[in-house]
């Protein structure tokens, strides 16, 4: 037992005492609950208990409800405090063609006198924020809806109530474990790979130098697929966060391609170009290995997956590069704009009701009358063949496995497989690739310490692809409505 732990089991041994013994302590609650004065406690006491206590999906939002005009009160128990009601108002404070709302929210019966319950509203058009340490009826301004649209669904539907279900404490630790994820620097890497440690068992062993793999292009193929783990920066941070929740061992994807004179090509979903968009794009090898090499910031962990020779030998490449003429020209990410999610949550629904209603009646008229829930269609698996109005939905691994699926690497079952549906997981636990280590090319694994089924050709630390070249593709394969 470590010299401090004695020190806490005598504090939380005295709250014990405190509500055994006191003659009110079956009338009145505690002065504090003892998770909550932990972060009061040196780190090395509290920390090891802290995690004890909490799962990784604890700090995770849990929705309680909608409130709305139409519905009356909404009513919940939360995380300190445990009898809470909500309740919506419209109002046109400002004069607006639409108006705006209050949020009310009144809380109760706290577990103890300095917790608090953290919240996130949401509309299709806007999420925000807001605390409640005090026992009383709180309220939260929607100044104006943004249009018409926000205030009939709000009208109909409501505004979504999310509760951090950690509490206070939780969702503290959520913020000192997510912080540094997005740092570019030593102390941001060093958190990236603690955090997937912690949660995911990644073991992050250092290889030997060199880091850097000497590559000859001749020995890559049309097809190969590039899995890319980035550790530091911005990318880095939101990577980790989808490695955690997809379960997936890498957090990027590219594919490799050769043109009708044998140059080599990488296409990309998700590239930065020069306006700072995220885009597909197709870059001459050099060019994109020159950029991974010496200016992604990222401290990006390549590896080269090569595709087995028979399905080499159907890969076709006129059809892969016909698709990638018109995706490269989409873009994939824009800015997160209020009227653009609102029309792609307006879009996604009507590709699922075969319609083409306006944005304020689609989640009234359509889906109460065919009496499906919204939970419901969202449940019904994205089609490869939908557009939308800024072009299809395409991922960085969608976008490889479209090239997959018009190349011919799905056949015969190509037409029951939606490629939007599947993860980068899915992706290299596909039975695509090499699995002879003696076919791998020379310079494979050059002077690593172990060997691997692929060729990491960037990165310090080893990487890791558990369930690598394992499943045969199937009809439906990862349309999993349960998991939506």
């Amino acid at each position: 037992m470590a010299s401090g732990q004695p020190f806490l089991l005598l504090l939380l041994f005295l709250f014990a005492l405190f509500s055994l013994f006191d003659p009110r302590s079956r009338a009145a609650k505690l002065p504090f609950h003892p998770e909550d004065v932990l972060p009061l406690l040196p780190r090395q006491l509290s920390w090891p208990i802290l995690n004890a206590l909490r799962r990784p999906l604890d700090l995770l939002p849990a929705f309680v409800g909608a409130a709305s005009p139409s519905n009356g009160s909404l009513a919940w128990k939360g995380a300190c405090f445990y009898q809470n009601t909500a309740w919506l108002e419209f109002h046109n404070n400002t004069g607006s063609e639409f108006g705006g709302g209050t949020l009310h929210i009144k809380v109760s019966k706290a577990h103890s006198w300095i917790c608090m319950d953290i919240y996130v509203f949401a509309t299709p058009y806007r999420v925000t924020w807001d605390y409640y340490f005090l026992f009383r009826e709180h309220t939260f301004e929607f100044k104006e809806w943004e249009g018409k649209a926000e205030f009939e669904y709000v009208k109909s539907r409501g505004v979504s109530i999310f509760l951090m279900q950690a509490g206070m404490l939780g969702t503290l630790q959520a913020l000192w474990d997510v912080f540094p994820l997005f740092s570019n620097t030593g102390w941001g890497e060093k958190s990236n790979i603690g955090f997937l440690n912690k949660h995911m068992g990644a073991s992050f062993e250092q290889r030997p130098q060199p880091w850097v793999t000497n590559i000859s292009i001749d020995d890559i193929h049309s097809g190969d697929f590039l899995a890319i783990s980035k550790i530091r920066e911005r990318w880095g941070g939101f990577e980790t966060l989808e490695k955690w929740v997809s379960g997936a061992y890498a957090g990027h994807t590219a594919v490799c391609l050769r043109d009708s004179e044998g140059k080599l090509w990488v296409g990309e979903s998700g590239h930065d170009n020069d306006q700072g968009e995220d885009v597909i794009a197709v870059l001459p090898w050099d060019e994109w290995w020159e950029f991974e090499l010496n200016k992604d910031d990222s401290n990006p962990h390549i590896a080269l997956l090569p595709l087995h020779p028979d399905m080499r030998a159907i890969f076709n490449e006129t059809a892969a590069w016909s698709m990638q003429r018109v995706a490269s020209v989409m873009t994939v990410w824009n800015q997160m704009q209020p009227a653009y999610a609102a029309n792609m949550w307006n879009e996604a629904l009507n590709k699922r009701l075969g319609t083409e209603v306006p944005s304020h009646s689609i989640g009234n008229l359509e889906t109460e009358m065919r009496g499906s829930s919204f939970a419901e269609l969202l449940t019904i698996p994205e089609q490869d063949d939908w557009v939308y109005s800024d072009g299809k939905s395409a991922s960085c691994v969608v976008f490889v496995l479209e090239m997959y699926k018009a190349a011919g690497r799905f056949d015969p079952i190509s037409s029951s497989i939606q490629v939007t549906e599947f993860t980068i997981k899915d992706a290299y636990s596909l039975k695509f690739f090499e699995n002879n280590s003696s076919r791998l090319p020379k310079w494979c694994n050059d002077g690593d310490n172990v060997e691997l089924p692929f060729c990491q050709i960037r990165g310090r630390y080893q990487m890791e692809l558990p369930g690598y070249n394992t499943m045969d593709p199937y009809p439906h394969m990862n349309e999993r409505p349960s998991d939506c």
